[in-house]
């Protein structure tokens, strides 16, 4: 068996990543001109994406072997 998480444990993920999301977009993110304003935030937005689809459907995409 395969050591996956439950249903709390998600969510609670999921949980985290939205108010991590939040408080860097809110510090560093759109309309801040920190990093040349937008890149920050499409930054940001492209990795928490990554994230996001790695916490649903439980695969490690940052596991090389």
């Amino acid at each position: 068996m395969g050591r996956r998480p439950g249903c709390l444990g998600g969510l609670l993920e999921l949980f985290a990543l939205n108010w991590v999301y939040d408080f860097l977009q809110h510090n560093i993110g759109f309309g801040r001109r920190s990093c040349g304003g937008c890149g920050c935030g499409v930054i940001m937005l492209i990795i928490f994406i990554v994230l996001l689809c790695q916490i649903i459907t439980g695969t490690n995409w940052f596991r090389l072997w």
